[in-house]
């Protein structure tokens, strides 16, 4: 009878019909479906059927863990990878940090702060020394959080003239590298300063002009002895002792601006009894009843290479300091303004006993009606043009303010510079 016109209940099963073929080809690799045999003998459900020979999932692998995991199983599932995307370009991620070190160092100071915000490596990378060598913070204001950041970069040249700064306590256990410095007419207290420069140990060049001191900060200049150039005009708070000792053991400077401090008799004497020899530009002006002729002596015997003397605004100064100057045979720079005692007439005899002089500065001493005259007498001297000393200062005031030149720090700009 045809399968068409036969009852329902007696059409042969060949789900199971094939099944069982399946099974006798496949006894050797299926073993671990031996219960099939079992659902042979049983009725089955079309759910169940379905179920039995749906691909099987992957066994999970089930991995015990120690004690501490005992009674409960952790399964590890391999998730399914996903499709690698076609990219042109090259992911940040991908460049060695060498690269990105290189375009961080194209970058100016507020840019770079905000690349130090995309990720941890980004701000590994942007607080890398060779990006803090030379920093100027200039004209900024409540820095002391800023100025301790940057201290911890290892900065070799820090600028922060006319700058403001809150209480700071740099409590770092190493030595700073800081090799130039300048806090000319900065805001800061003295406990800030002291745990600045106590830090130091590879000064060259400073400047503190018109700061206050106190002896701690002086004594921990003495440990610097690589010291060249030297800024404390307009300085107050230490003692003459101090400041003797700390002359004694920087014995390579050779640029002093010591002038207008709040000096005595005593300072002004340890100061010329302790130059090193090596001095060559020396400012010494503004103690008017302090400075006398025995001192003038003693500064020649002393530092007898001095080029730039700057000796302004000593009133006990008379005529008779001039041949004792004269023992100054590489002098190039003299400033005796306003040395009032001083007869404008002897200045004239300076072309013969200084050959090498080539600045004069009289300012006050010579009216402008005489002026011409002492020019004729003195034609190699160019008189009374430089009306301030560059002793020793980063910036020379006598730049024109807001140009490039004056953002430089002797003579060189710094790399990372905050804008106002």
């Amino acid at each position: 009878m045809p399968y068409s016109s036969m009852p329902l209940q007696d059409l042969p099963c060949l789900g199971l019909q094939g099944s069982a073929l399946s099974q006798s080809r496949r006894t050797n690799k299926r073993k671990s479906r031996g219960s099939l045999s079992e659902g042979l003998d049983t009725e089955c459900t079309t759910t169940e059927l379905i179920q039995q020979w749906s691909p099987r999932h992957k066994h999970q692998r089930l991995i015990c863990k120690g004690k501490e995991n005992e009674g409960s199983q952790f399964v590890l599932a391999r998730r399914s990878r996903r499709k690698k995307e076609c990219t042109s370009g090259i992911s940040w991620d991908h460049l060695p940090d060498e690269l990105l070190l290189r375009i961080f160092f194209c970058l100016p100071l507020q840019d770079l702060l905000r690349m130090s915000t995309v990720c941890k490596r980004w701000y590994r990378l942007v607080f890398d020394e060779s990006l803090w060598h030379s920093v100027d913070l200039e004209g900024m204001t409540h820095m002391g959080a800023a100025l301790q950041q940057v201290l911890k970069t290892g900065v070799r040249r820090l600028r922060c003239s006319r700058a403001f700064v809150e209480e700071l306590h740099f409590t770092g256990t190493s030595p700073l590298q800081i090799v130039q410095m300048d806090l000319s007419s900065s805001i800061i207290p003295t406990s800030a300063l002291e745990s600045i420069i106590c830090h130091c140990r590879q000064l060259e060049y400073l400047s503190l002009e018109g700061l206050q001191l106190s002896d701690t900060i002086i004594n921990s200049l003495a440990k610097n002895p690589n010291l060249l150039q030297l800024n404390l005009g307009g300085c107050s708070g230490f003692s003459a002792p101090a400041l003797a000792d700390m002359l004694a053991s920087c014995s390579s400077i050779e640029q002093l601006n010591i002038s207008w401090c709040e000096f005595s008799n005593n300072h002004v004497k340890n100061v010329v009894n302790h130059l090193s020899p090596s001095v060559t530009h020396l400012n010494l002006s503004g103690y008017r009843e302090s400075l006398t002729l025995d001192d003038v002596k003693v500064l020649v015997a002393r530092c007898p290479h001095i080029q730039t003397l700057d000796l302004s605004d000593s009133t006990q100064l008379m005529a008779d300091s001039l041949p004792v100057l004269a023992q100054l045979t590489n002098l190039q720079h003299l400033s005796l303004s306003r040395c009032y005692h001083i007869n404008p007439a002897a200045l004239s005899d300076l072309g013969k006993t200084l050959p090498l002089l080539c600045l004069l500065d009289a300012f006050g001493l010579v009216h402008s009606c005489h002026l011409n005259s002492l020019k004729k007498e003195i034609p190699h001297i160019c008189v009374n043009s430089r009306p301030f000393s560059s002793i020793a200062r980063p910036t020379p005031a006598s730049r024109l303010t807001g140009s490039i030149s004056d953002h430089t720090m002797w003579n060189k700009t710094c790399r990372l510079r905050f804008k106002l």
